[in-house]
């Protein structure tokens, strides 16, 4: 049964890429650097766009597949993998800016006073520096990336071990996110979650997506929250 709103929760969990910063175009110069560099054709953004969600080592998989026309060996995927950090370290937050309605979004869900953490499957080496630069690293409370932890989304390790980090069951721990990696995340985990219609989603229709609403963006998530009262004890 869909969770009734404004649901109660005591911690609020963000996605990154296609949820908070739409960072395809600086990825996609990135990954055609890489491409270049190692004598192969670059690829349009829009395909390069539909690998986002899972990863660099993913996304450098399916681009050398592309590219080639055959999967690249996993010494292939390693050197390519080196070719290509310092390309996106070049171009970690050049074009990438944050979606409309997410800084107004943080901000109120923080004046709720919901701590805030992201989640995601980008490096953790890469998501820090690109929050800093970005301009939203001041909202967050936790970071993980998808090295920080053994198993990344759609594995629930992430949002548990967000949840034991608030001291949160994971019912009061609500997901932001756009794609089947988030949704599968939070069903495992026993989240709730809701999904933004903009983001990377490997070609699959939001509409299609296990999630428990689907928001315009940001901003529209503070309206369906509140901050879950202190049960005896202490605890949420």
């Amino acid at each position: 049964m869909p969770p009734r709103f404004p649901i109660p929760v005591g911690a609020v969990v963000l996605d990154l890429d296609g949820t908070l910063l739409d960072t395809a175009e600086d990825l996609a110069v990135a990954a055609n650097g890489m491409l270049q560099a190692l004598g192969l054709e670059p690829l349009p953004e829009a395909a390069i766009r539909n690998y986002i969600g899972k990863g660099l080592h993913n996304l450098i998989t399916r681009c050398l597949a592309d590219a080639t026309g055959r999967a690249p060996t996993p010494a292939e995927v390693e050197r390519a993998l080196a070719v290509f950090e310092p390309h996106y370290v070049e171009n970690l937050c050049v074009r990438t800016r944050p979606y409309p309605g997410v800084v107004e979004g943080l901000t109120a869900l923080q004046g709720q006073g919901l701590p805030l953490a992201c989640v995601t499957n980008k490096a953790e080496r890469f998501t820090r520096p690109l929050l800093a630069q970005a301009g939203l690293a001041r909202y967050f409370d936790l970071v993980i990336g998808g090295d920080t932890l053994p198993r990344k989304k759609p594995d629930p390790m992430p949002l548990l071990y967000a949840a034991q980090h608030f001291g949160l069951a994971p019912a009061q721990l609500l997901l932001v996110g756009d794609s089947p990696n988030d949704t599968q995340a939070a069903r495992a985990a026993g989240c709730p979650v809701v999904c933004v219609p903009y983001g990377y989603n490997e070609g699959t229709q939001v509409q299609e997506l296990d999630c428990d609403a689907i928001v315009a963006g940001v901003h529209e998530v503070p309206r369906l929250v509140r901050k879950a009262r202190p049960a005896a004890g202490g605890t949420l």
